[in-house]
């Protein structure tokens, strides 16, 4: 039996790259000794997370601004951290582990782009994923309790899989991958509705692929009816509490005039 260093390599290759991606995100706030608390934080971040697990309708009105009406289960570790006691450090390394989730779909969007498997291919995927989390915006939330990072792991997924679907030789294969890819379109737009214009370009990558003109019709249309469920089972828990609050889904986030003729329909009558 002789070891194959290559084939180690790899089969490794995107689990050590998530271990190295996880280990440098925790290192900065290891190496600064503590999470910032910026003013959104104090503003509304722990009160999302607050509320995200105990509803105040009945004790509270806009009790954090406008900013209360966001949807606040993002926020809920933070809330949680901080609640238990958990130092800045302690608590940056557990948001720093979370956020490391979007370093599984960076490794598969350059390995689409980047597919082969020499040395020089590794490291180029290895660079690309580094390149992707050193970003100056990038670095400057993950020592903070802001939910923009772990919002945009879902979209991360959607692009990996609508680009894995495309490497699929396969018109089932193709099928399943851009299937996932817009469950988590949908969910990323639950997470926050400004990841919405960039989920309407993913019918785009949808498009190519394995089959014929029939096969990639059904695929795009499956695939956008699934964008749309996983966002609206994703966001009914939050949608829910603001309808019956407000008669308004998205209150503030859309004009209150635009839901009238539903709050007519269903007979809404303000608590």
């Amino acid at each position: 039996m002789t070891l194959d260093g290559g084939a180690l390599v790899r089969r490794w290759e995107p689990w050590m790259v998530w271990l190295l991606g996880a280990l440098a995100l925790a290192s900065i706030p290891v190496v600064e000794g503590h999470s910032s608390v910026i003013w959104d934080a104090l503003n509304h971040h722990f009160y999302l997370g607050w509320i995200a697990e105990h509803p105040r309708w009945d004790r509270d009105l806009i009790a954090a601004n406008w900013q209360s009406m966001q949807y606040p289960y993002l926020y809920w570790p933070a809330y949680k951290l901080a609640i238990s006691g958990a130092s800045g450090v302690t608590a940056g390394i557990v948001l720093a582990c979370l956020q490391s989730l979007a370093v599984p779909p960076l490794w598969l969007v350059a390995r689409s782009l980047c597919p082969g498997e020499r040395i020089e291919d590794i490291a180029l995927r290895v660079l690309g994923v580094a390149l992707a989390l050193a970003g100056t915006v990038t670095l400057s939330l993950v020592d903070t309790t802001s939910n923009d990072v772990l919002a945009g792991i879902p979209l991360i997924w959607a692009i990996a899989f609508a680009l894995m679907a495309n490497d699929s030789s396969t018109p089932r294969g193709n099928f399943r991958l851009a299937a996932l890819s817009g469950l988590c379109a949908g969910v990323s737009v639950a997470f926050k509705l400004s990841n919405g214009p960039l989920a309407l370009v993913l019918p785009l990558l949808w498009l190519f692929g394995a089959g014929s003109l029939r096969d990639t019709i059904i695929r795009v249309l499956v695939a956008g009816l699934l964008t749309v469920l996983a966002y609206a089972l994703a966001y009914a828990p939050w949608g829910w509490q603001l309808w019956q609050q407000f008669g308004n889904p998205y209150y503030i986030a859309l004009p209150d005039g635009w839901f009238d003729p539903l709050r007519a329909w269903a007979g809404w009558h303000r608590p």
